[in-house]
């Protein structure tokens, strides 16, 4: 699996359309909005806030067989089928009745528009905070000479969204689609999916946070004078959201990751925390500074929300001020322990913006927990092109191996400072599975 962006996301040239949907009659039932839910939609309307997944269709189907999957997919997950809305000038979010009617076809605007940029602007449209619905599945269909199998994408605004639920619906349309075809009704088989709407209902009904999460988060934005961290070399201006610079780095291959699972275990550490240990000891030995980072958790506390499908992720902190395994195994479990906790109670109530320019955030993925992919998909997490004024990197490990991915404001000082990092992380981590 890849993780890529729109402007470089493996795609052949082709004809591009998508399963067009709308809504039918008015809102239903009110909905509650999640702490991260309310920060995503509170910068309005926009392009490039949405997610999607790729993958090669290896199923004989027809395109009414696809869409009628898709339906019976939608039915399954109740994000899917709510919309945000302002009613009065607050913040709304409803249940809907979601239907899909034809197969639209998007030609280029020119001779010299790719698949890409057609795809791109195919989402942008539609995947957007307050479309309504804000998902849309579409279908490239390759060029005569190139691989025949169509490639199908699963795309959504992120308010609804996130890259374990991205797979989960590459499942649910395969089991579905495979249910069509063997003439079954669609999804029979799937275990129930919890909405995510009422994961956020537990977290608002939780018990108070614990006083050392608040006094954690407090000194954590106290070190940052007021904001999340920010990474610790020149960027140059970012006072303003830049072009981004998107970097791909293939780290280890399927050999060299096992090789430093296998030190990492030789030493009573995790392939995470070893990891994070050398990516902590690069950031030091560069800025003479700890590393110290937002750091994505996912909330899928309990089993039951494993096939579900919303923002299953909240923010921690990671703050490795002692860089070694042992020092970073201590640093992850705390912010596990963090990201336990929701954050509203703690920044809810907070009425400035703690994510500064150059902010830093540092993700780690292990696609081999998630829900299993039948190999040959040729599968690939795209994201949307967006304008940064902060510094994010994923760290991504599969049966593939271990991949960097990295976006960042496009200024020569960050080009420099942020590809020598780059190059520090990369050379301690191919090191690292030597010794």
């Amino acid at each position: 699996m890849r993780l890529t962006n729109v402007a470089h996301m493996r795609l052949p040239p082709g004809r591009v359309t998508s399963l067009s949907t709308g809504l039918a009659g008015l809102p239903g039932v009110a909905v509650p909005i999640s702490y991260d839910q309310r920060l995503h939609t509170s910068a309005g309307d926009r392009d490039g806030s949405w997610m999607a997944l790729a993958f090669r269709l290896d199923l004989d189907a027809t395109s009414q067989q696809l869409a009628d999957a898709w339906s019976a997919v939608v039915s399954r997950h109740g994000t899917l089928r709510t919309a945000f809305s302002r009613q009065d000038g607050r913040l709304a979010l409803h249940e809907t009745e979601v239907v899909h009617g034809e197969w639209v076809e998007h030609p280029p605007t020119d001779p010299s528009e790719t698949s890409r940029e057609v795809l791109r602007r195919v989402l942008d449209a539609s995947c957007r905070p307050f479309a309504a619905p804000s998902h849309r599945l579409c279908v490239v269909v390759p060029e005569p000479g190139d691989d025949p199998r169509p490639i199908v994408v699963i795309a959504g605004d992120h308010s609804h969204l996130d890259m374990w639920s991205l797979l989960v619906l590459l499942r649910d349309l395969r089991t579905c689609l495979v249910d069509l075809l063997a003439g079954r009704a669609p999804g029979a088989d799937l275990a129930p999916a919890p909405p995510f709407a009422a994961h956020t209902r537990l977290l608002e009904q939780q018990e108070s946070t614990p006083d050392w999460v608040a006094a954690r988060w407090a000194a954590v934005l106290a070190d940052g004078g007021g904001s999340l961290p920010t990474f610790p070399l020149p960027l140059g201006d970012v006072s303003a959201p830049r072009a981004e610079v998107v970097e791909v780095r293939d780290v280890l291959d399927p050999a060299q990751l096992e090789a430093l699972e296998k030190r990492a275990a030789d030493h009573g550490a995790r392939l995470t925390a070893l990891a994070i240990s050398e990516v902590a000891a690069a950031t030091t030995d560069l800025s003479g500074r700890p590393l110290r980072a937002v750091f994505p958790v996912h909330s899928r506390d309990d089993p039951s929300w494993y096939g579900s499908v919303g923002w299953f992720i909240t923010n921690s902190v990671l703050d490795c001020t002692d860089p070694s395994p042992v020092g970073c195994t201590a640093a992850l479990r705390e912010s596990m322990k963090i990201g336990a906790h929701p954050l509203a109670p703690v920044l809810g109530h907070l009425d400035r913006e703690l994510s500064p320019p150059g902010m830093f955030a540092l993700s780690w993925l292990d696609t081999r927990r998630l829900p299993e992919v039948p190999p040959g998909l040729e599968v690939q997490w795209v994201s949307a092109v967006t304008r940064p004024d902060g510094v994010m990197a994923w760290f991504l490990a599969g049966d593939d191996g271990l991949h960097v991915r990295c976006r960042y404001p496009d200024t020569p000082e960050a080009r420099q400072h942020v590809g020598s990092w780059l190059d520090a992380v990369v050379d301690r981590l191919t090191a690292a599975m030597l010794v």
